[in-house]
């Protein structure tokens, strides 16, 4: 059984390096301003033969509890109840302020164990805020570089001293399998045996990884907290309070899921902060890990033009979108505002043509069971497989009914139809002239492909291939 650390300090003493630095990834993002991270972030870490989950914080203010810095506060006490382990970080270059005395008296009452890190210990004069540091009252500094990996073996000796070795090397579950198959990325997976009748069922027991993403304040964070059942999000009236893609894993009816909060994607033009662009950027990683992406628009003004981008960026990479209508609650009348929602979705959004879409109202919780089977029937749809022998019966009638157009006085050939990837479904049309093929007729195979195989809402991919002809380029011999 694994052990839990928190990672506590005032702003900007480096904790979401540390953090990064122990779980040997760039998740946290990392800048000189202050207040960077907001909500808390668990990931798993290892320190040499250490195992342990690492909690990165918000960065510890001051202020009333009504305000963006009193609810960051909130979820750094909730990640302070959680731990095993408190890394109290100060900076050393920096040397104690105030706040730093006013948040070890609180971190001192939680009881918990606690390892007092001096971090920047590697900058000219840390030494005097590495002094400074014992009149916390939190056992000796223990002086580290998050940055540059410096004081690592300390801190290993340290956990261990505080946890007693029994609990810092406790029983680790072997799980090591399990472990890598939740983490890989199946995207684009092959086929076995593209000409089985016989395929492989919908597999309902694998991890499903759904990203959150939409406009600044379409509620994203809101949806993930009602999905959940708990204030896990930082919220708030404010525009723009998510900045990393935050994973919180959660349990529906049986099926695990890993859920993924972005930052509020603006137009680019309205991009000037390099914070922001690092977020949005770290959204983006998130869209391409995900499996399911829940587009989140505010029903009170959808079909923004930077909403269709972003499901138009979610179409291209191959995930497979659901639409969320929120702040349903606000809406007069629903039932005309519906009908032209689902009409503008059809228009709007050819590319996934019958994508899921549902009303919600993150607040009330209104719609939060229908939007869950709209993303497992699009799930399905993403992972569905159709038999060789099946396509090209269709692919029959299709050429009887609607053959391909003649380029150039030449008849182009169809000759068989493949699937050869899942995750979207991606087909292989062997043909005779690949180049030549207008592409209005591979929509149109693509738009018939998707009725008669019932793969609403999903990219499909479809690929033309001619087969080789090995006598090409050889002249022939005269008797």
């Amino acid at each position: 059984m694994t052990f839990k650390v928190a990672i506590i300090g005032r702003p900007n003493v480096g904790k979401s390096t540390l953090f990064n630095r122990l779980v040997g990834k760039k998740l946290a993002l990392v800048d000189d301003t202050p207040g960077v991270t907001r909500d808390r972030r668990v990931h798993a870490a290892k320190l040499y033969d250490l195992h342990f989950d690492v909690i990165d914080t918000a960065g510890f203010e001051d202020a009333a509890a009504s305000t963006l810095p009193g609810r960051m506060r909130a979820q750094t006490e909730i990640a302070i109840r959680e731990a095993d382990l408190i890394f109290f970080t100060v900076d050393s270059k920096a040397g104690l302020l105030p706040d730093d005395k006013t948040f070890a008296e609180i971190v001192r009452k939680s009881g918990k164990p606690v390892v007092l890190v001096a971090n920047k210990a590697e900058a000219r004069g840390a030494q005097g805020g590495m002094l400074e540091a014992w009149e916390l009252g939190l056992g000796e500094p223990i002086p580290i570089s998050a940055e540059h990996g410096q004081g690592m073996p300390d801190l290993r000796d340290a956990i261990i001293e505080a946890l007693g070795e029994a609990r810092a090397f406790g029983e680790e579950e072997d799980d090591a399998a399990e472990e890598i198959a939740s983490n890989e990325v199946l995207i684009g997976e092959d086929i076995v045996d593209p000409d089985a009748e016989d395929l492989p069922a919908y597999d309902d027991t694998k991890p499903m990884r759904i990203a959150v993403v939409g406009r600044p304040n379409a509620g994203k964070s809101t949806l993930i907290n009602a999905l959940i059942g708990e204030e896990r999000l930082l919220t708030g009236p404010e525009a723009g309070i998510t900045r990393d893609s935050i994973s919180v894993d959660w349990d529906w009816r049986g099926r695990r899921i890993k859920l993924f909060d972005t930052a509020g994607m603006r137009r680019k033009a309205r991009i000037h902060e390099k914070l922001e662009v690092m977020s949005v950027q770290d959204g983006l990683r998130a869209i391409r890990f995900a499996e399911i992406v829940i587009i989140v628009l505010d029903a009170t003004i959808p079909f923004e033009k930077q909403d269709l981008q972003i499901a138009d960026l979610i179409i291209r990479e191959g995930r497979a979108p659901v639409i969320a209508f929120n702040k349903w609650d606000l809406i007069d009348h629903p039932q005309e505002l519906l009908a032209e929602l689902r009409e503008k979705t059809e228009r709007l959004l050819p590319q996934a043509r019958g994508m899921q879409a549902v009303t919600v109202s993150a607040e009330t919780g209104r719609g939060l069971d229908k939007l869950m089977d709209a993303v497992i029937k699009t799930h399905k749809v993403w992972n569905s497989r159709v038999s060789t022998g099946k396509l090209n019966r269709w692919l029959e009638s299709i050429l009887a009914h609607h053959p391909p157009p003649a380029v150039a006085g030449r008849r182009l050939k169809i000759k068989y139809l493949t699937q050869a990837k899942t995750r979207p479904p991606g087909f292989v049309v062997q043909c005779s002239r690949p180049e030549a093929m207008p592409q209005s007729y591979v929509r149109y195979l693509t738009n018939s492909l998707r009725e008669a195989f019932d793969m609403p809402g999903v990219p499909i991919r479809m690929a033309l291939r001619t087969s080789e002809n090995p006598f090409a380029g050889r002249a022939k011999k005269r008797n």
